[in-house]
């Protein structure tokens, strides 16, 4: 019922809103892919190759739509939830099982697991790595060891912040360690392990050959694979600096206080970590709050971060809840109700009503804190670079013609203006559509449709000559307000009863 739950949150309208900026680029790399046949890793570009080939085969499969390219996300975020109650023979089956209704209604978890991003596979794959540890820690079996393994491997092939993770579990491992010795707990001991030599040379091999395989571009690209260290100077240099995306180091309590309460009483639970007797629970609770500080020092900070930041603290919320419930069975009940419906809320309010609208500007350094708080909590934080809902006024009308009459693919489409993603995967599918980012124009101005940005309109309606329907289109924040023009030949049946807005000199 958890996961279903789960999975209805995640699945219901997944296309509600447009593609985000980022969705566009990874779904013009996937298009690139597709004529070049293999993923040419970047080091440059944060992010490992795993996500572009789990696209490639979802859109080859489904075809170039919302669905297909989103659908492969929220499947890994409903396996997320699946695996919180995987370690219920680590932290005991209500712990893990409120972790895991807390991951299913949680506004950030159900909105990144909507999206077609790296995140959430990085969460599935840290989630794998911690089982792993901890599995082999008290259990010791083979299942265990693949867990660690691939969870390492997962890492690796999804983006470069892995790093932050292996260093905190490391990190962790040692203060647990040095807390037992001051507060020891009965199950610290390791166990006999019951895999062999060659089951640790099995699993080192087939994720080593998985990091091969797709870094090197399925064997074609053998130079991207050494872009697995190359990467780590400019990310080292972009998250000191923050590229345009930098957030003062309690960004992250702030989105917690705003949409994560769950998680806000587990970080509280985590004060107690030394009172805890179940070794795994004071493992999951310091490296949660290690994880949290690492990432709290990086200056660079996007909004979708949050989710690979606060899995553990769901743990912790189980805990605070088991905790109530020793002394005070019903007071248990009604805090866990009560934090799980204002989560439950939150997440249908932003997930189906504010998920495009109510997008929110990137921190103003010209602004006080004070002015940058009050503009955080009036706006929808989660709701980062988002695509504007004026989009569809171009993409809908386009969508109808083609689905009459397949023939309309081939309309003509000049968009002139600066940074026009998701559009080059959007109107990918129209091959005479061209792009004009810079002082450039088109040997013929005249189109089908075109989208100018502002400070070139004077220019081009100097040069067109046929007659059009006009309209204003927003793209994404941060930028200007472009106008779009519809030839009067072609959508003329989409504006009835209306004249040309403008006619060019003939």
């Amino acid at each position: 019922m958890i996961i279903a739950l789960g999975a209805f949150l995640r699945l219901l309208l997944l296309g509600i809103k447009p593609p985000h900026f980022d969705e566009g680029i990874n779904g013009w790399f996937v298009d690139q892919m597709t004529k070049t046949g293999f993923y040419r890793y970047d080091p440059t570009n944060y992010h490992g190759p795993l996500h572009f080939y789990v696209l490639f085969l979802s859109q080859t499969l489904l075809g170039r739509n919302l669905w297909a390219l989103r659908l492969p996300v929220v499947l890994v975020s409903i396996f997320c939830i699946h695996l919180a109650t995987k370690f219920e023979p680590l932290v005991g089956r209500n712990i893990s099982r409120l972790a895991a209704l807390a991951m299913a209604v949680s506004p950030g978890f159900v909105f990144y697991g909507r999206y077609s991003i790296h995140e959430v596979w990085l969460v599935l794959f840290s989630m794998l790595f911690l089982l792993g540890l901890l599995g082999l820690w008290k259990i010791g079996s083979v299942k265990y060891l693949w867990y660690t393994g691939m969870g390492l491997a997962g890492m690796i092939l999804t983006k470069e912040t892995y790093i932050i993770h292996v260093g905190c579990a490391l990190i962790a491992g040692g203060v647990t360690w040095g807390l037992h010795l001051f507060r020891p707990t009965k199950d610290a001991r390791l166990v006999r392990q019951t895999w062999t030599y060659r089951d640790l040379a099995v699993v080192c091999g087939a994720a080593i050959a998985l990091v091969v395989f797709f870094y090197s571009g399925t064997f074609f690209n053998w130079s991207g694979v050494k872009g697995l260290y190359q990467t780590f100077h400019t990310w080292f240099q972009t998250g000191q600096n923050g590229n345009g995306h930098e957030k003062p180091w309690y960004y992250w309590l702030m989105l917690i206080g705003r949409y994560e309460w769950p998680v806000a009483l587990g970080l509280c639970t985590c004060a107690l970590a030394p009172f805890f007797k179940n070794l795994s629970l004071r493992y999951i609770a310091i490296y949660a709050v290690g994880t949290l500080l690492a990432y709290s020092i990086v200056h660079y900070k996007t909004p979708w971060c949050i989710v690979s930041i606060v899995w553990p603290f769901l743990f912790m919320f189980g805990v605070a809840i088991a905790g109530i419930a020793l002394k005070h069975r019903l007071r248990a009940w009604i805090t866990a109700i009560a934090l799980l419906s204002v989560s439950l809320g939150s997440a249908i309010w932003l997930n189906y009503f504010r998920c495009s609208t109510y997008t929110q500007d990137d921190w103003d350094k010209t602004k006080s804190a004070v002015e940058n708080i009050a503009h955080f909590f009036t706006t929808e934080p989660y709701v980062y670079v988002q695509t504007y809902n004026d989009i569809w006024k171009l993409t809908r009308p386009l969508e109808k013609l083609t689905k009459h009459n397949p023939t309309y693919y081939q309309l003509v489409g000049h968009l002139i203006r600066t940074s026009t993603y998701p559009f080059p995967w959007i109107l990918g599918d129209f091959p005479k559509v061209g792009y004009y980012e810079h002082d450039n124009l088109p040997e013929t101005v005249d189109a089908d449709f075109l989208i100018v940005q502002e400070d070139r309109i004077e220019e081009v309606e100097k040069k067109l000559q046929a007659s059009y329907f006009t309209d204003s289109l927003t793209i994404r924040p941060y930028q200007d307000t472009s106008k779009v023009y519809f030839s009067a030949r072609v959508f003329e049946s989409f504006f009835p009863g209306r004249k040309p807005d403008f006619v060019g000199k003939k």
